[in-house]
């Protein structure tokens, strides 16, 4: 089966954003790309709405819905309560002109789905036979039950979801049609796959947006709405128990919103610290399922969609046919994730490989994406994540390195802030200004112990010295000095190459040379004079023999 959520490498930055955001950390890095661990991943869909870079793909069944309305079997359209807040201002009528513009022969509401359901929960509840009843509508709860409190099993109302119950119900009262499933929730994709049978597409509200957008179907705003059965507030938070209308006398109804205070709330019922007899309406999403992570408007607003579907439902329920209990039964069969035991020892020795010998070093930042370090190196030696996420260690050793080179150079360093006040100088450049102690100079003027002029220069001008050749009189050396003005962290760097050994000996070879020259410029002049003597007797010309002894002079001036 194809995957229902992906991560599309090339947008992928390195941010570490979606495993921060993931309850259960069903996120790998390898290479600093993220995989999303499909055995583990209960598709709440946090690392979607989170991802800066828009790296979470969902699986487009836009296709697959298309080429269903144009094969001979009639389509019908299941669109889930919350459209309401998904598209505000747009009525169930107005929802289904623009459906059957799409081409869909039925578009009927969820909703009616979840009278079914409510009415089996309320049998249930009646029953006794179950202390605790979660509610088993958002397939990402019953997901993370299977997988990660399989305990609670036995406490998850065995029925059907109000999608699956409501495509089972137009397929038995219209024999071979298909349906479609339109919904806020990318879990949903994941139910229709594992019940093939019962819904055969499901499509987000996003993805609707995107169809009627590309092709032209307009939906029609109506300021007043007509109210139709309360199952409609279904997607609101505590709508399930509200719209119950009958309350057992031996029973609390609980609401739980929110993936991390399900888990909160599953821990508990696993540890038995629930002795009350409780129906707990449980959903991944804050808020209920208006807070869907593919909701067409993109963004979740807590009242005004409240509001909304608020406007759709009313005080009655929808005219059903309660189909048989036995026809709403659903299999949910245990899915535990393998959790790796790991020996305290195995243990110590990945947080030592990250610089963290001591429990005060294990500061439980949250930069790499876990809660605490030794849930990341726990995830590391499972192949999940890699040392290099752990950003104080990162840094760490990149100023461990820093200082190892700085302090290691043969050439001065001295770090000034943009005031020029020294905030570092290494070994070297304390022995090249005779400074016993680095503290004496730390925090002084640069002016304490080298002309501040070139560095004013380099701030005022923007332009840095490279390699300029400087003697300083006061401490009886040359020196090669590079001034680097760091802009975006405001600091002045100064690095000195100690040259006076190089520079001595030039100006000796230049001394040696410049007496070598006069000596033969002398010499010349004498030769000159008796050629010059010569050549008048003889009668001839000096002019070639001049120019001559010219070029030699020239040549040995140059060298």
């Amino acid at each position: 089966m194809n995957e229902c959520l992906k991560v599309k490498k090339n947008n992928c930055k390195n941010c570490y954003k979606c495993i921060r955001n993931c309850p259960i950390k069903a996120i790998s890095f390898n290479l600093n790309q993220a995989s999303i661990v499909q055995d583990e991943c209960v598709l709440c869909g946090r690392c979607y709405v989170c991802c800066p870079q828009h790296a979470k793909v969902i699986r487009d069944d836009l296709p697959t819905a298309k080429r269903l309305l144009e094969e001979a079997a009639p389509v019908y359209a299941s669109i889930a309560p919350s459209f309401a807040a998904g598209f505000p201002g747009v009525s169930i009528e107005a929802m289904k002109e623009a459906l059957c513009a799409l081409g869909f022969d039925g578009v009927e509401e969820t909703a009616v789905g979840a009278t079914i359901v409510k009415a089996h929960y309320q049998q249930l509840i009646d029953s006794g036979v179950q202390p605790i009843v979660i509610s088993s509508c958002c397939h990402t709860v019953n997901v993370l039950i299977q997988r990660y409190y399989p305990e609670a099993l036995k406490y998850l109302a065995k029925v059907q979801s109000p999608m699956q119950a409501h495509s089972a119900s137009i397929k038995r009262e219209h024999p071979g049609v298909k349906t479609v499933f339109f919904g806020p929730c990318i879990s949903k994709k994941d139910e229709a796959d594992k019940y093939p049978d019962i819904v055969d597409c499901v499509i987000s509200f996003e993805g609707l947006s995107a169809w009627l957008a590309a092709e032209g179907v307009e939906l029609h705003l109506e300021e007043v709405m007509q109210p139709g059965g309360r199952a409609r507030l279904f997607p609101v938070e505590g709508g399930i128990i509200r719209s119950l209308g009958v309350y057992h006398k031996d029973y609390r109804y609980l609401t739980i919103c929110g993936m991390d205070q399900c888990m909160a709330a599953l821990e508990d019922i696993c540890a038995g610290r629930i002795s009350d007899r409780c129906f707990i309406e449980m959903s991944a999403c804050e808020g209920s399922c208006i807070g869907g992570p593919v909701m067409s408007s993109g963004k979740f607003s807590p009242i005004s969609s409240a509001l909304y579907i608020e406007k759709q439902a009313g005080n009655t329920d929808f005219q059903i046919d309660m189909p048989d209990a036995a026809l709403l039964d659903k299999t949910i069969a245990p899915q535990p994730v393998h959790t790796p035991k790991l020996d305290e020892q195995t243990i110590a020795e990945a947080l030592l490989r990250i610089g963290k010998s001591k429990p005060e070093d294990e500061l439980d930042c949250g930069s790499c994406g876990y809660d605490t370090c030794r849930e990341k190196v726990v995830a590391t030696i499972s192949g999940k994540s890699e040392e290099v996420m752990c950003m104080p260690y990162l840094m760490e050793r990149a100023q461990s390195f820093s200082d190892i080179i700085i302090s290691n150079s043969l050439s001065a360093v001295v770090a000034m802030n943009e005031k020029l006040q020294i905030q570092q100088i290494n070994a070297a450049g304390c022995r090249l200004f005779n400074i016993g102690e680095q503290k004496k100079v730390l925090g002084k003027h640069i002016s304490m112990i080298l002309d501040p002029e070139p560095f004013l220069e380099v701030l005022e001008t923007s332009q840095d010295i490279h390699e300029q050749k400087v003697y300083l009189a006061e401490y009886a050396i040359h020196v090669s000095l590079s001034v680097i003005h760091d802009t975006t962290f405001h600091v002045v760097l100064a690095i000195m190459r100690d040259i006076t050994e190089k520079e001595t000996a030039r100006e000796i070879k230049e001394a040696r040379d410049q007496r070598t020259i006069e000596i033969t410029d002398k010499v010349i002049e004498k030769q000159m004079a008796t050629v010059q003597e010569i050549a008048s007797l003889l009668g001839e010309t000096t002019a070639e023999t001049k120019i001559a002894l010219s070029k030699l002079k020239e040549t040995l001036r140059n060298e």
